[in-house]
């Protein structure tokens, strides 16, 4: 049985990583799983295209060395049933989930055979990794939709059950990009969870133990929320704007880790 002190890491990403060329966040992930004797099972629940889709990380995969990649289509909640996903899971040294829509992996996914096997290997020390709604379905309580507005609003945002590898956090993804740090503030006020992290595209976290790395092209917004000292939420009609005061932000780029215990960037 594994423990919290061998948990796997986590390897999230902001979504639009490159996957033709020199490919610095799935190089990670494949290193983290085991360099050239990773056993990669990609996990497609998220996509309305999982053979084209899977096929991608395939390729990808393969040519970064791993050893062996297998695709788990995931196309209907019965699909968490079957055995041979399962035996792929119990024989990878790393798991990814692709982009899509984070609400399919849930819905598909959690609470079934499958999900417990999944849970059982990052126990074991299993890496865990994910893009875009592989990168959103992470938290306990994740981001479902909303809009990209800069100013955070109660309608902002959509909240919904994640698959809780990191709980106590809320993610966003693709968020320099797509502008979204009200949304992000808008879920941070309306969640208990208390640090938010926006993670750019081409960019990822590594997550090992009470730390993460920065990894990629981009940066990662963090918004810590235990500083705050204000906030208008009581009485606020859907429409109405968040007050929010006294809240801290980092920016963090390429090679910057953070500590999530102690909520410190180490530069």
């Amino acid at each position: 049985m594994g423990t919290e002190s061998n948990r796997g890491a986590l390897v999230i990403i902001g979504g639009a990583e490159d996957r033709e060329g020199d490919c610095v966040v799935l190089r990670e992930f494949v290193r983290t799983a085991g360099g050239t004797k990773a056993r990669i099972a990609v996990m497609t629940a998220a996509t309305g295209h999982p053979e084209e889709v899977g096929d991608t990380y395939i390729r990808a995969f393969e040519r970064l060395g791993a050893e062996s990649v297998q695709v788990v289509g995931t196309e209907n909640r019965q699909d968490s049933e079957c055995k041979d996903g399962i035996r792929i899971i119990d024989q990878a040294t790393g798991i990814f989930f692709t982009g899509g829509d984070q609400s399919r992996i849930v819905d598909f996914i959690k609470d079934s055979p499958l999900c417990d096997a999944i849970r059982k290997r990052h126990r074991a020390g299993v890496v865990i990794g994910g893009t875009s709604a592989g990168a959103a379905m992470m938290p306990d309580e994740m981001i479902i939709g909303g809009a990209s507005v800069s100013n955070p609003s109660v309608d902002a945002v959509e909240m919904g059950p994640g698959m809780g590898f990191l709980p106590g956090i809320v993610i966003d993804q693709h968020f320099a990009q797509r502008g979204r740090l009200g949304r992000l503030l808008a879920a941070l006020v309306l969640q208990p969870a208390v640090l938010g992290l926006g993670i750019d595209e081409d960019t990822a976290i590594i997550v090992k133990g009470d730390e993460f790395e920065v990894v990629g092209q981009g940066a990662i917004t963090v918004v810590d929320e235990t500083t705050a000292t204000h906030n208008n939420l009581e009485g606020l009609l859907r429409d109405e704007a968040i007050a929010l005061c006294d809240v801290k932000l980092h920016i963090l780029p390429h090679g910057y880790r953070f500590n999530l215990k102690t909520h410190q960037p180490i530069v």
